[in-house]
């Protein structure tokens, strides 16, 4: 991706990210959707529109798949950003402060950027396809660490409640194994701990594009393997479990 188009999405991203982090409190208008512990926001709602205005400004081509509101047929031809505008909603609403933005540019069936951002640390992490992985402007690394000296990181598939046991069975067998084990709500933020070298290994039974579409290429970028659980690669016209970890594991 040029370089000036680059820097365009990082301010637009912090632009959104600022809106995140200061929201007005009586305004968050909760909405509940399909299964349990869904919501939406207005400020989902506004972040998604900002970021759909400002991407279509800098890229008319490409096609937008947002989580929030209908949504685009997907094909693996073409171009796509693949958005989720406040990853981490429920933390969100609660103000526990690990949410953020994740936007995955996509071309021909791979995700050839990606951009997630933390707004509470302002820690940008982002990639490009060959470049490597970077946090702000630091290059990242996943750990060289093996499971016993290692984080698990895991989500509890919350709106698909019958993948809810298999989840916790899973977390306490990687917890006899490692160091220890970690919840935070957000997926892409996961994600970008496995590629900063901070955890070792995530795993959740089923997500959808938008929460791995960015951070899948950011992993990679960094030196990780992601995967489903079966060991395929992920695709984005349909939801699939995840894991994600360093080559030691």
């Amino acid at each position: 991706m040029q370089q000036h188009n680059r820097e365009s999405m990082f301010r637009l991203i912090k632009e959104c990210g600022e809106i995140i982090k200061n929201p007005n409190r009586n305004d968050i208008n909760i909405q509940e959707k399909a299964g349990p512990a869904n919501f939406v926001t207005s400020y989902d709602l506004l972040v998604q529109n900002k970021l759909r205005d400002g991407l279509q400004l800098l890229f008319p081509k490409a096609k937008f798949i947002g989580e929030e509101g209908d949504q685009e047929t997907y094909t693996e031809k073409g171009e796509y950003f693949i958005v989720d505008p406040i990853d981490g909603t429920t933390n969100f609403i609660k103000d526990y402060q690990m949410s953020c933005i994740s936007v995955a540019y996509v071309v021909d069936g791979d995700v050839d950027f990606a951009v997630i951002y933390n707004p509470y640390l302002d820690e940008l992490f982002w990639a490009n396809r060959g470049e490597g992985a970077y946090c702000n402007d630091k290059k990242i690394h996943v750990s060289k660490h093996d499971l016993s000296n290692g984080i698990v990181l895991f989500g509890t598939s919350p709106y698909d409640m019958d993948l809810a046991k298999k989840s916790f069975e899973m977390a306490y067998e990687y917890f006899c194994q490692a160091l220890d084990i970690r919840r935070s709500g957000s997926a892409a933020l996961d994600l970008c701990a496995i590629a900063a070298g901070r955890a070792e290994l995530y795993f959740e039974l089923i997500l959808s594009p938008w929460d791995y579409a960015a951070g899948m290429l950011i992993v990679e970028e960094a030196g990780g393997i992601v995967t489903t659980l079966d060991g395929e690669k992920p695709v984005f016209n349909k939801r699939c479990s995840i894991l994600a970890r360093n080559k030691k594991i």
